[in-house]
């Protein structure tokens, strides 16, 4: 489950907050309903973000043991059988369902279309140069469940542009996370875009971020968001800028500090959307 390395998790639960407050914001919802399913949404995310570190390792676990950081995984390195992976995969499934009945119906479809590209997820890093692709879909569902979740419907003209640009910013810092491996991914015949990409990764990473920040606003001018979410995303867009520019990425320590720092972006994002939503409640927005 990785629950001594929360950062996933957090990275995981990050864009539920973005998408629950961005849909309580568009019809003032009560604040408990939004703490409501801020706390479902944290169990969840602990919970799936397990599930899929089990899914992960099981289809990996004949290339794990050929990288250095991932060698002592439990699967690859024999303390755990794959039988007893698939069961411990079932429980947290089931866990992870508990969750989504808790939430409005439309949570419950929503998050089942999300499945598959969970479990396609560890196929890609075999077959395509793009996982990093795939993984960001999973990462930025949360976006989408956020709507429902609070009784909102799903406004596509803000869920949509707020799902692709934490879709680009997952590829991003991936992207960076992925470039710790690239010697051993060479020598296992695993793909991935810090591949792909090699010396262009920097300029083209910093067109992305370009193109998240068009997204990232687009989605607050359909929400009709107030000045904390344009004031803190100008805050975490040069901190994103920043860490790309000064990255070293044929540093491990290097990578592995931009890629969470990411962390604190996150949170940034996400303060100027609370704020904008407490100055609604209270009347002066």
């Amino acid at each position: 489950m990785r629950l001594e390395k929360p950062v996933g998790t957090l990275l995981l639960l990050i864009p539920s907050f973005w998408g629950i407050t961005m849909a309580s914001y568009s019809i003032a919802a009560p604040l408990t309903t939004s703490l409501y399913a801020i706390a479902l949404f944290s169990i969840g995310a602990v919970i799936m973000r397990g599930a899929g570190c089990t899914i992960n390792d099981i289809w990996d676990r004949d290339l794990d043991n050929q990288v250095a950081r991932t060698m002592e995984r439990p699967i690859t390195s024999g303390r755990v059988t794959v039988p007893q992976a698939v069961a411990w995969m079932g429980v947290q499934c089931f866990a992870g369902l508990a969750v989504l009945l808790s939430l409005p119906f439309e949570c419950f479809y929503l998050g089942a279309l999300s499945l598959p590209f969970v479990a396609a997820y560890p196929l890609f890093k075999r077959f395509t140069y793009y996982p990093q692709a795939m993984l960001s879909i999973c990462f930025s569902w949360g976006c989408l469940l956020g709507f429902p979740a609070v009784g909102a419907a799903v406004n596509w003209y803000v869920a949509g542009p707020l799902f692709i640009a934490n879709w680009i910013w997952c590829l991003t810092y991936d992207t960076i996370y992925a470039h710790q491996d690239k010697q051993f991914d060479i020598k296992a015949g695993i793909k991935s875009t810090a591949l792909a990409w090699g010396d262009k990764t920097k300029p083209i990473l910093k067109g992305l971020t370009y193109t998240q920040a068009a997204f990232y606003t687009a989605a607050g001018v359909l929400n009709s968001m107030g000045p904390g979410f344009y004031i803190t995303g100008v805050w975490a867009f040069t901190r994103l800028y920043n860490q790309i520019r000064k990255v070293n990425l044929d540093d491990q320590k290097s990578c592995w500090s931009a890629f969470t720092s990411n962390i604190k972006t996150g949170f940034i994002f996400w303060l100027g959307m609370v704020v904008d939503y407490l100055l609604l409640l209270t009347g002066f927005l």
